[in-house]
């Protein structure tokens, strides 16, 4: 996905005349990138208050500006979170838009398949891959120390057969073999290590 999305771009830049080159290529919707670094929370303080709006972005253009300088999640300390989301959308439980979702949700031991996935999530997420791209709210990459986690949040978690073309969509994108879940947000709410309720 990513080197299509890739090529694509350098097939504009190559076929547009000078003039039409200085014009950005416009998304289909905004995104917006978050960051949240959890490794020092003050006492008392509520989930969520160190979360950070980094930016808003709608062309290809400011995506790999970003992208490139610094949004690789194998640059992040640990127990950092790094968001993109449709702008508009919070990545909370509350906002709106994820309060009746979940998330599918993979984990990886090495940095460069973090790092591999989180790209080629984006560029899906970014260049409209997902029939059900209405469905998706967007994409949290979880920096730990023994294990990071990628999560891709939806917003209708009781429509099973949605859920579950995206989570094969997800699962081709990515390219992983192993079984991925995904997890009511209410479940998360009431029960830390809450059971999945679908799996591809």
């Amino acid at each position: 996905m990513a080197t299509e999305v890739a090529a694509v771009t350098s097939e504009l830049q190559a076929e547009a005349p000078a003039a039409a080159e200085k014009q950005p290529h416009k998304l289909e919707r905004r995104w917006t990138f978050w960051y949240d670094n959890q490794s020092k929370p003050k006492q008392g303080a509520a989930w969520g208050s160190s979360l950070r709006k980094v930016y808003t972005f709608d062309t290809v253009e400011e995506f790999w500006c970003l992208y490139d300088q610094i949004f690789k999640p194998s640059k992040f300390p640990a127990n950092a979170d790094f968001h993109l989301f449709r702008a508009g959308v919070e990545p909370k439980w509350e906002d709106p838009e994820c309060a009746n979702g979940g998330k599918w949700t993979v984990t990886s031991s090495k940095k460069a398949n973090l790092d591999n996935m989180w790209l080629e999530t984006l560029m899906a997420l970014i260049g409209e891959q997902f029939d059900e791209s209405d469905e998706i709210c967007g994409v949290v990459a979880s920096v730990r120390q023994r294990q990071d986690k990628l999560s891709l949040w939806t917003k209708t978690a009781a429509n099973e057969a949605v859920q579950m073309g995206i989570g094969r969509k997800w699962k081709e994108i990515i390219d992983v073999t192993d079984k991925i879940s995904y997890n009511f947000h209410d479940d998360s709410k009431r029960e830390r290590s809450a059971k999945s309720r679908y799996g591809v």
